[in-house]
């Protein structure tokens, strides 16, 4: 397997265990307490980061079976494997994330133990389709995002990264507030 792909891989799990560990001992209300009116609870992140990562892995298999062929045949074409943390920046339109509305709310909850686990289902499936696939492939085959653009199947799981640890880092500060 390549490096960077583990090294992406690694990283997925890590933020999100960092994530997970720091909120053990969270109560599933505090889990669903919105920190002010139109805002997420922690529990609504969770899930909004679980429905990206479930949107995108079905078009990256999709990409992988119908187009394989075609990406072995350019395997041996410069391919990018980074990309500018764009969620980042100020020109982002943060205002996207309704087209993946949480699935679980203050009103329709689910136990912490349940987001947990359909995350690490979700990102052990992300991290079992990746390992085994050659990376030049990988880099040769491309999804189109309406504001990234064309992405191959490597920076499109960096994307989810820096998504998923755009949200982490909010319910990072939610969970500071319930420790005071």
């Amino acid at each position: 397997m390549s490096t960077i792909i583990s090294t992406y891989l690694d990283l997925l799990d890590s933020q999100r265990e960092t994530v997970f560990d720091a909120l053990s001992g969270l109560t599933d209300s505090q889990l669903w307490q919105r920190p002010a009116l139109n805002e997420w609870s922690i529990g609504e992140i969770l899930d909004h980061n679980y429905l990206l990562f479930a949107s995108t892995y079905p078009a990256v298999k999709w990409i992988w079976k119908l187009n394989g062929w075609y990406g072995r045949l350019r395997r041996n074409r410069q391919y990018s494997v980074q990309i500018e943390d764009l969620y980042r920046s100020p020109k982002f339109p943060q205002w996207v994330g309704f087209m993946w509305t949480p699935r679980y709310n203050p009103r329709k909850p689910v136990s912490f133990e349940t987001l947990k686990s359909e995350l690490r289902t979700l990102h052990a499936n992300v991290r079992q389709f990746y390992e085994g696939k050659d990376v030049d492939v990988l880099g040769n085959l491309y999804l189109y995002d309406p504001l990234f653009g064309w992405c191959n199947l490597i920076v499109t799981l960096r994307i989810g990264i820096y998504h998923d640890q755009l949200h982490f880092d909010d319910v990072l500060k939610q969970a500071v507030q319930f420790q005071k």
